[in-house]
């Protein structure tokens, strides 16, 4: 029995031992973009998209996105369905959409995120909507999220 247990003890110590991961961090590094660097245009693009999204959940319509507007994967996942859920739970609980202002503008080696602080009519509404760009200027991702002072750097 004793030999039993030495021997599962020196398995489990060989099992655990731990490995070094190396990662690339250059593509984990956020920096915050200035004001005079950020391309108008795209950021132009970012808020009326956003703002699109968020209507929604006021007229009840949604115009569907294209390709050029944003990648596969977001007009697979932006979905009428999908935006009329999420939409009724934000109106119970933030009441209509107002709009959209923008809190600072952040860049990976990968993408631009434009983050805005969502404005609702009810007073308790604190909802922050981050819109990320990938580098052939399309849509990567749209998520939304309770508002934060502090930008989080953990993006997903």
């Amino acid at each position: 029995m004793k030999k039993a247990l030495l021997i599962l003890s020196l398995l489990l110590i060989v099992g655990c031992k731990t490995k070094t991961v190396s990662r690339d961090t250059d593509d984990l590094k956020i920096k915050k973009v200035v004001e005079a660097e950020i391309n108008s245009n795209q950021q132009k693009k970012a808020y009326q998209l956003g703002k699109r999204v968020l209507e929604t959940c006021n007229t009840s319509k949604f115009k569907p996105f294209d390709e050029t507007e944003v990648t596969k994967t977001v007009m697979e996942n932006t979905t009428e369905e999908r935006l009329t859920k999420t939409c009724l739970k934000f109106r119970q609980f933030y009441g209509s959409f107002i709009d959209l202002k923008l809190d600072g503008v952040y860049k990976t080696r990968q993408e631009t995120i434009y983050r805005y602080h969502a404005l609702y009519t009810k007073k308790v509404a604190n909802k922050e909507l981050r819109i990320f760009v990938d580098e052939n200027n399309l849509i990567s991702a749209i998520k939304s999220m309770d508002w934060d002072e502090s930008f989080d750097a953990k993006i997903n």
